[in-house]
């Protein structure tokens, strides 16, 4: 009995003194109140404590910028990739489109030149496609997209826009091929526009260089001079151009000079070249010849006029007009 009042007096007095405290704290604050209403001092200490912890604020934040922060910078990063592929892959396609419509344009502008030299000449001609070109040392050929179904036929001249090409030697139903003149194995005869003077033109092999050989001496021929078919031998009507003669040299027996032709025609461009039929000139001045002279008289005419072709085609264009070696 005794032991246990004495732990209920404890606990009475324990509960008192809490009671005490509490009264305190509830004063306290009254007066505190009261003092901040009348004279604001509390509010200046919160500012005051306020930005004193405001670096603690920051520091506390920076884990979240930081992690806003490399998110924006992997969102902003993808759509830049994105975007930096998109924008190639249309770079590349744009590209390829002014690719295409500059080879058009070009395309274009040769045909043009094509049949702009066919209506300027007067010319009766047969556009053909090139589908294959070999310009070997040893062999020069174009093979064209039309043969003896089309009515290509042996020997025919083949030009461009820019002059003589060759000539037909092969073909098929469907195909033709075309020895070029710059082959090693081929010869024209020629004659220099300025003068006259009769020569013939041998290829060798390259596409940039034809060589006129046996030029005497005394020959009033120039570099710079143009070069251009003389019609004889009846393989190539006349007047078409060769080339230009951009070299005269002595040969070895330095007895003659060699002449060095560039080329007029593109031989190694262009996709598209003419097949010579006949000048519609020579045509009408036959029908005309035909109708003033008596039937006999009008079958020489039309055997004479240039630009027949014989029936077989010679090894070389030269051993028609053998002459023209040494004018």
């Amino acid at each position: 009995m005794p032991s246990y009042a004495g732990s209920s007096s404890s606990h009475r007095s324990g509960e008192v003194a809490g009671t005490l405290w509490l009264l305190g704290y509830l004063a306290l604050a009254m007066v505190l109140i009261v003092l901040d209403h009348r004279g604001g001092w509390l509010n200046n200490a919160r500012k005051q404590a306020t930005v004193l912890v405001q670096p603690l604020w920051m520091v506390a934040g920076w884990p979240g910028q930081l992690v806003h922060k490399v998110q924006a910078d992997a969102g902003t990063l993808s759509q830049l990739t994105a975007e930096n592929a998109r924008l190639r892959n249309e770079a590349l396609v744009n590209n390829a489109r002014l690719a295409r419509l500059q080879t058009v344009s070009v395309e274009n502008a040769r045909l043009r030149e094509l049949m702009g030299a066919a209506e300027h000449g007067q010319l009766d001609v047969q556009l053909a496609s090139i589908l294959d070109i070999d310009l070997d040392p040893t062999r020069q050929r174009l093979v064209l997209d039309a043969g003896s179904s089309d009515g290509v036929r042996l020997g025919q001249s083949v030009i461009d826009a820019g002059g003589l090409m060759g000539q037909v030697i092969d073909t098929t139903p469907m195909h033709a091929t075309v020895l070029l003149l710059t082959d090693a194995s081929h010869a024209v005869p020629v004659s220099v526009a300025r003068n006259g003077v009769r020569l013939v033109a041998y290829g060798t092999g390259r596409r940039d260089r034809l060589e006129l050989q046996n030029i005497p001496m005394s020959s009033e021929i120039e570099v710079g001079d143009s070069v251009v078919t003389s019609g004889l031998g009846g393989r190539f009507p006349a007047g078409f151009l060769v080339g230009t003669i951009t070299a005269l040299e002595p040969d070895d027996s330095r007895a003659f000079l060699l002449g060095v032709v560039t080329p007029a025609a593109q031989l190694d461009r262009g996709r598209n070249v003419l097949l010579l039929r006949e000048r519609r000139g020579q045509e009408r001045q036959a029908q005309q010849a035909q109708q003033q002279q008596p039937e006999a008289g009008a079958g020489e005419e039309d055997d004479a006029t240039p630009g027949a072709e014989p029936a077989a085609i010679p090894r070389s264009p030269a051993a028609d007009a053998p002459q023209e070696r040494r004018p």
